[in-house]
């Protein structure tokens, strides 16, 4: 009877030790996400203008779908111009903007509110909420939703910020879900390496995550200028200055071949 014991119980502790490593994993059992962006290097030369992004993957059948696109987060400045005197426009203020990427989007296969959590779209960081409650503001109180309001208007006008509902295409494949979305990668992001996450959504929980990345790199000229603009900027200015000479003198030829303006 004493040996039976001595032998049962490192039985029962092998067992405990192996529940305790399989029981983080329990919820996410059911969840197979994959995630994968097509053109995921974009290369900016002198004819760029923007690019496209295709995201696509497998889900579990029955889960909601949230993809998020996104940088590192990083500290923004707005200057807020204002009349000084009534005569002259100047700096009257700024708004300083900390913990918040510099290119957000956001699709979801529904509206975020009605199938995440409030504190689980805070966890992730999904949804325009989730970055105002996380972004570190020069103002507070009432003034803090009224100008983070402002500053998200100011990146949606200039094509970084974007939000969408119910178009991400769904189809069954091999009793599993997949899925699609095509996105317009704006000239305005800035070169760097961009993170796409796919999250997949059950009973207003994340239940699975999967990531994929799109690189955004310059190259001939466009990286050459962008180089010397950072590092010698005297040598960079003076290019500028002769360019622009040199552009109006070419007009002027022109001009005075053809008789001058009429």
């Amino acid at each position: 009877m004493k040996y039976d014991r001595l032998f049962k119980r490192p039985v029962i502790l092998v067992k405990l030790l192996l529940l305790a490593l399989l029981c983080p994993f329990a919820d996410n059992a059911y969840a197979e996400l994959t995630a994968k962006a097509n053109h995921d290097h974009i290369t900016i030369d002198s004819f760029y203008h923007g690019s496209t992004v295709s995201i696509r993957g497998i889900a579990d059948p029955g889960t909601d779908l949230i993809i998020k696109l996104s940088s590192d987060d990083t500290h923004h400045v707005l200057r807020q111009k204002g009349k000084v005197g009534g005569l002259l426009w100047m700096t009257v203020g700024e708004l300083d903007v900390d913990h918040v990427p510099n290119v957000y989007e956001i699709h979801s296969t529904r509206n975020l509110s009605d199938m995440l959590a409030r504190d689980e779209a805070d966890k992730y960081g999904l949804g325009y909420k989730a970055l105002e409650n996380r972004a570190a503001m020069n103002v507070s109180g009432e003034d803090r939703a009224k100008w983070f309001g402002e500053f998200v208007k100011f990146k949606e006008s200039s094509n970084l910020y974007s939000t969408s509902a119910g178009k991400i295409s769904l189809a069954d494949h091999e009793g599993k879900q997949s899925y699609y979305i095509l996105t317009q990668w704006p000239y305005q992001a800035p070169p760097g390496n961009y993170t796409v996450t796919v999250y997949a959504v059950r009973n207003g929980r994340v239940v699975e995550t999967a990531t994929d990345h799109v690189a955004v790199e310059q190259i001939g000229v466009v990286k050459t200028l962008a180089t010397m603009a950072r590092n010698n900027a005297a040598v960079y200015g003076l290019l500028a200055i002769m360019s622009a000479l040199a552009a109006g003198l070419g007009v002027g030829l022109v001009f005075r071949k053809q008789g001058g303006a009429h």
